[in-house]
């Protein structure tokens, strides 16, 4: 039993891991499409561009559900402290997300009347994405524990750095769906989202450099992560491959690649995901509790976590099943609504 209240916990972090990426880079590039609506006005824009991700979206959102769910179920300390931190962000969220989907849903039905429904859309996916990215800062800079409860301020989340990570993950999530609508579409939608790429992407490493220097500065702990020594020797390939991956969504912009911008883009994001595991990990409530300390009991573990090994291959397969159905490009005048 000492080995699995060793091992287990860190099996479900791997699960937590791989569900969050996972969620990240999948709604990612379709909450993406959102936000790049308000730049692209014209109807027929708007209607290739939902067009490219009314297949995928909300299966996208599976992951979500999978994340704080396996939070719960894994580490319920955690998720007690947690959510009392970000209640307001993730109600906010978890509403936008709603706004989002119900628009999704009606605008073609409420057409030629669908203005409302593509403000819906649009501020769902801005709000949402927003939300997100300032939970993250939030957690990122740490939440007040006492006596194994959150001890902070109803607005703690709210700070100028949770602020910064919002605006990288807004702006992060619209270069996906601009590489996405490059991949997907063509004509004057993937050119014009050619060009929003090019102009998104120093806006991502910008804000990415800020958070990634803000955050060592403003935290010994992640500074001698990073900075110590053999730490610094062994990390250093994560920011150079991120650089590296950034070149190479340049690069395949301006050469007029199809494919290469969104899977670089998609680099960037893990490489990103990669730097804030290696900070905060063991922390899964930075700085307080470790994934060993927020573990349930090993016997809720392992029930749950059978029940996830024979589904998470199941959930995988149809995700593969779906892109591959729908594999190519989405024209003007198609669609599967």
């Amino acid at each position: 039993m000492e080995g699995l209240a060793h091992w287990l916990p860190l099996i479900w972090v791997i699960v937590l891991g791989v569900a969050v990426a996972l969620y990240v880079m999948l709604d990612g590039f379709d909450l993406g499409i959102g936000i790049l609506f308000p730049a692209s006005p014209e109807e027929s824009y708007r209607d290739q561009m939902m067009n490219s991700v009314a297949p995928f979206w909300d299966g996208n959102e599976t992951w979500l559900v999978l994340g704080g769910g396996g939070l719960l179920v894994a580490f319920p300390l955690a998720y007690s402290i947690i959510m009392p931190a970000v209640y307001l962000p993730v109600l906010i969220m978890l509403l936008a997300l709603v706004f989002r989907g119900v628009a999704f849903e009606f605008r073609w039905v409420a057409k030629p009347h669908h203005q409302l429904w593509d403000l819906a859309f649009a501020g769902g996916s801005i709000v949402a994405s927003l939300m997100q990215g300032i939970i993250l800062g939030a957690l990122i800079e740490g939440i007040e524990v006492s006596n194994n409860a959150y001890a902070g301020g109803t607005f703690d989340w709210l700070s100028p750095f949770s602020l910064l990570t919002g605006v990288a993950v807004l702006a992060g999530y619209a270069l996906l769906g601009a590489t996405w609508l490059v991949t997907k579409t063509d004509g004057a939608v993937q050119a014009k989202a050619r060009d929003q790429a090019k102009l998104l992407l120093p806006l991502v490493l910008a804000a990415l450099a800020v958070v990634s220097l803000w955050t060592p500065l403003a935290i010994p702990r992640i500074f001698e992560r990073w900075f110590s020594l053999p730490n610094f020797l062994i990390l250093a390939p994560v920011p150079l491959l991120t650089v590296y991956a950034a070149w190479s969504c340049w690069s395949g912009l301006q050469k007029g690649c199809d494919t290469r911008p969104f899977v670089s883009t998609i680099a960037v994001f893990l490489l990103g995901f990669i730097g804030l595991a290696v900070s905060n990990l063991p922390y899964i409530v930075p700085p307080s509790l470790d994934v060993w300390q927020a573990a349930a009991h090993p016997s809720s573990q392992l029930f749950m976590l059978v029940g996830v090994l024979i589904l998470l291959p199941i959930i995988l397969a149809y995700t593969v099943f779906v892109y591959y159905t729908f594999r190519g490009k989405v024209r003007h005048g198609e669609g599967y609504h």
